[in-house]
This record gives structure tokens, C-alpha cells and sequence, in this order.
């Protein structure tokens, strides 16, 4: 198959798995699953992110977004008091604002 005829998310999930642990592009690949409406490869992908990456700060309010549309809000709970910690250890107010505003709409 030539790369013309890849799809993005083809493209993105053979970038990870040259390399694994590269934050940026599983980010990506659990954006594109996202965005494709794949909830469950997008879950999986950011699940394996944020294990691998826990200050990579940006996915903690995608992952709560997506996962409060999955009707998950327990879970998303979870995810963005975690991403708000993380943000505030990077000294990311900006970030942590919206994961709270977020959390706030689903307490």
C-alpha cells in the first residue's frame, strides 16, 4: 500500500508502533480514533498514553471529554482530577482550568 492510499489513522498506527512510547503520536492516533468515532480504540489508546506519559498534559481533558460522551462520567471524574494534579506539577494553570471547568459540569 502507498502512503497516498494510507488513511491518517493508518499512517498514525504505524508510527506507534515503531515507536511505542513516542507521546505526540499516540496522542494523535487516540485523537484520530476519536475523532473517527472509534471510543473504544481511542480509550485504549489514551489508557496506554497516559501510563506510558502521565504528564503529558493535553490528553487528560480529550480523554475526559470523550469519555464523558461515552456516558462514563465516573471515569472521566478520575481522568481529568488526575490531569488537574499533573497540570499543576507542570505548572500549567491553563490547562488545569479547563479540566476543572469540565469536571465542574459533570459533579
Amino acid at each position: 500500500m502507498t502512503d497516498q492510499k494510507k488513511t491518517r489513522r493508518q499512517v498514525l498506527e504505524e508510527f506507534v508502533q515503531k515507536s511505542p512510547g513516542d507521546a505526540f503520536s499516540r496522542y494523535g492516533l487516540a485523537m484520530e480514533c476519536m475523532s473517527t468515532g472509534d471510543a473504544a480504540a481511542a480509550i485504549l489508546n489514551f489508557d496506554l498514553l497516559l501510563k506510558q506519559n502521565a504528564d503529558y498534559i493535553p490528553a487528560y481533558l480529550m480523554y475526559g471529554q470523550l469519555l464523558v460522551r461515552e456516558s462514563r462520567p465516573d471515569e472521566a471524574k478520575q481522568i481529568l482530577t488526575t490531569g488537574i494534579t499533573a497540570a499543576g506539577r507542570k505548572g500549567d494553570q491553563h490547562a488545569a482550568s479547563e479540566m476543572e471547568a469540565l469536571l465542574a459540569d459533570i459533579s
